[in-house]
């Protein structure tokens, strides 16, 4: 028995077309799975420069300096589509009295439209976590699937060999282990993943949910919008946390 028995390629080599399935879909599912948290994490590190930028809103002293502020330049930025889906339903709701909407009071319609965009948001931010779960819920149960398979290779070596020796059972034992660990291997990153992403989602929501009840706030009792949905008075005073 040479030295490279036991090396990834010799159990490749010796393996057969289900276990190479299983490797090749453990395989995926790393790269899936990886590529998920990575995309992700990069849109968490946005968002929370957005949140950021989002403060500076309070500081500004006209509704246009507050949404120049919240950087119109970042696409898919959550806290200026909030901003500006409230103050476009302000504006509608006042000159389209007329209409079925118009029996509705200011503050029932631009809640209506805040949730809205924070529904809207809430979905961009789970998207791809549900690949995450899938992975992290199954690779296991596929690499142990790899596992049993391996088993069964070394047991039939033996029982056509007569006897358990090393040179029989080594490779395909060798390979159930490699099944194994590569089923926790590409399990292990996806739950973390998927918790840490959960709880960075969970951070951004809160932020926006707080900005909203400021801005709803504001547009129902601190600022009227004119005609022109762009144009608002300037922003009272805001009292700082106590």
């Amino acid at each position: 028995m040479n030295e490279n028995t036991f090396s990834l390629g010799q159990i490749w080599s010796q393996g057969d077309s289900v276990s190479h399935a299983v490797a090749i879909i453990l395989i995926v599912m790393s790269l899936a799975s990886w590529s998920v948290i990575l995309i992700k994490a990069w849109s968490l590190m946005q968002l929370r420069r957005m949140s950021a930028a989002a403060k500076q809103f309070w500081h500004s002293t006209s509704f246009d300096e507050g949404m120049a502020a919240l950087q119109p330049e970042q696409a898919d930025n959550p806290f200026r589509d909030l901003a500006s889906r409230s103050t476009e339903a302000v504006t509608h709701h006042i000159n389209h009295q007329n209409e079925l909407h118009g029996v509705l009071n200011l503050n029932d319609w631009l809640t209506s439209t805040m949730r809205q965009s924070i529904d809207d948001t809430t979905s961009r931010l789970q998207s791809g976590l549900s690949i995450l779960a899938s992975v992290g819920s199954t690779a296991p149960f596929i690499g142990l699937f790899g596992t049993v398979w391996g088993i069964y290779h070394a047991l039939i070596g033996i029982g056509a060999a007569g006897q358990a020796t090393l040179d029989k059972v080594a490779g395909p034992v060798g390979e159930s282990l490699v099944m194994t660990a590569g089923g926790l291997a590409v399990a292990i990153p996806a739950v973390l993943g998927y918790n840490a992403l959960v709880r960075g989602n969970k951070e951004i929501l809160a932020r926006l949910k707080h900005f909203a009840h400021d801005l709803h706030a504001f547009l129902v009792t601190g600022g009227k919008v004119r005609k022109n949905p762009a144009s608002v008075h300037p922003l009272p005073a805001r009292k700082e946390a106590q």
